[in-house]
């Protein structure tokens, strides 16, 4: 069933409780199969791009808003997903990929990235403007936030209504987890306090209000708060409802919005329903797809070095190994440990920090030969069995790799579909 994000907060005053799915991920596996899910399901595709991840100088994927916004249209266009299931959001947009320059020069970049983004047209947008610039402290009040979003607001709406169109839903918040999870393992995490909460939205209220941008305030949909869900690098914390209800019953009050729960990455089927059943409509998901989907690959590289002569062994492993070694920026400085437990994690990780090199040269013809290796290879059962046991359904028969890595990640849409379906 398509929700409106409009919908979420009067479905939950209704006792009806629904959720959106937010898929976080610029991968073209992911978003093809986030497009399949939604056409076969006729449910909402919210597609959002992160602000270190898609900007108006690249990102780490190299696509501006407009690129990525043509590239999911694309995908979707080829998988028939009807263009009024899909929308697109941008997360964490704010001054975070400048934050080492002074910060009237960061929110500068972030204006122009808001703007991009709007006239791309991006109609859900995650405002983070809590972090500090350069000689600011790491986390900011929520006055100086608030402002700051203010500003940023005012940038969107103009942008939106320059390209004639509609103008954006908003999401606010000043406690945001850090993109991607925590770094470290994790034994708890506190929710967010209700007092801390009520704050962050009565000083928003006034602040749009004070610049002249109340009916941008009344399009503020939701507020990212914390939860008590998090994952790291080795361990999940799963939501525990009797922790957050005191944070829940701040939604009684403020029926305006619904909360936005960011690193839902492998809460599992019933963690993801208590979620939503309790005010937790947009669920963010993103490393857990990209996890998946290498998994998947790295299932196939194993069968692919048992079965075709001449493949070796696991040079889809290997590649990337190679690769991450050379390239060790996007994970250094997020894992620690001896040698062995760097190279285990540099794969195996819940973070994923892998996904950000899926898009290298090396690492698309290491997948593209994996590919053309087994396509059309009838796959024994055992080697099934043996490496990837739950797709034992695709043995025996002609292999189309990109089908069941397809079928891999909508596996992890699908529990999120059922979630976000719930009644309370």
């Amino acid at each position: 069933m398509r929700i409106d994000l409009h919908e979420l907060a009067s479905l939950r005053r209704l006792g009806t409780p629904k959720g959106i799915t937010s898929v976080c991920s610029a991968h073209p596996v992911v978003l093809r199969a986030a497009a399949r899910h939604g056409r076969d399901t006729g449910s909402t595709v919210l597609i959002e791009a992160t602000c270190n991840q898609v900007n108006h100088q690249g990102g780490y994927t190299g696509l501006q808003p407009a690129d990525f916004a043509s590239l999911v249209r694309r995908i979707a266009g080829e998988e028939e997903c009807p263009e009024r299931l899909l929308v697109l959001g941008g997360d964490h947009l704010g001054p975070n990929p400048w934050r080492d320059l002074p910060a009237a020069k960061a929110m500068a970049e972030a204006e122009t990235m808001v703007a991009a983004y709007a006239a791309a047209g991006f109609r859900k947008m995650h405002i983070d403007t809590s972090m500090g610039c350069k000689g600011e402290p790491v986390a900011l009040d929520d006055e100086t936030t608030a402002r700051r979003a203010a500003q940023l607001v005012a940038v969107a709406e103009a942008a939106a209504r320059r390209a004639g169109d509609e103008t954006p839903a908003y999401v606010i918040g000043t406690e945001v987890p850090a993109p991607g999870g925590a770094d470290h393992a994790l034994a708890a995490i506190r929710p967010t306090s209700p007092a801390a909460t009520r704050e962050t939205i009565g000083v928003h209220r006034r602040i749009f209000a004070d610049a002249g941008l109340s009916d941008a305030f009344s399009r503020v949909i939701g507020l990212v708060v914390q939860p008590g869900v998090e994952f790291g690098s080795r361990n999940v914390v799963t939501y525990d409802p009797a922790k957050a209800s005191e944070l829940t019953r701040v939604l009684d009050e403020e029926t305006q919005f619904v909360f936005e729960a960011h690193s839902t990455d492998y809460q599992g089927a019933g963690p993801l329903a208590e979620l939503v059943a309790d005010g937790f409509a947009i669920l963010k998901v993103g490393p857990e797809l990209t996890f998946v989907l290498r998994e998947a690959l790295y299932a196939l590289d194993l069968i692919a070095s048992d079965l075709v002569a001449g493949y070796g062994q696991r040079p889809l492993y290997t590649a990337m190994e190679s690769l991450m070694v050379a390239r060790h920026e996007h994970w250094s400085r997020h894992y620690t440990g001896t040698e062995a437990e760097l190279r285990w994690l540099r794969h195996y990780s819940l973070s994923d920090r892998i996904r950000y090199y899926w898009a290298s040269a090396p690492a698309r013809a290491a997948v593209e030969r994996l590919l053309a290796s087994l396509k059309g290879e009838s796959v024994p059962l055992p080697l099934f069995w043996q490496h990837m046991p739950e797709a034992a359904h695709f043995a025996d028969s002609p292999l189309d790799p990109e089908a069941l890595l397809v079928w891999r990640v909508t596996r992890s849409l699908a529990a999120y579909h059922a979630a976000c379906r719930t009644t309370g």
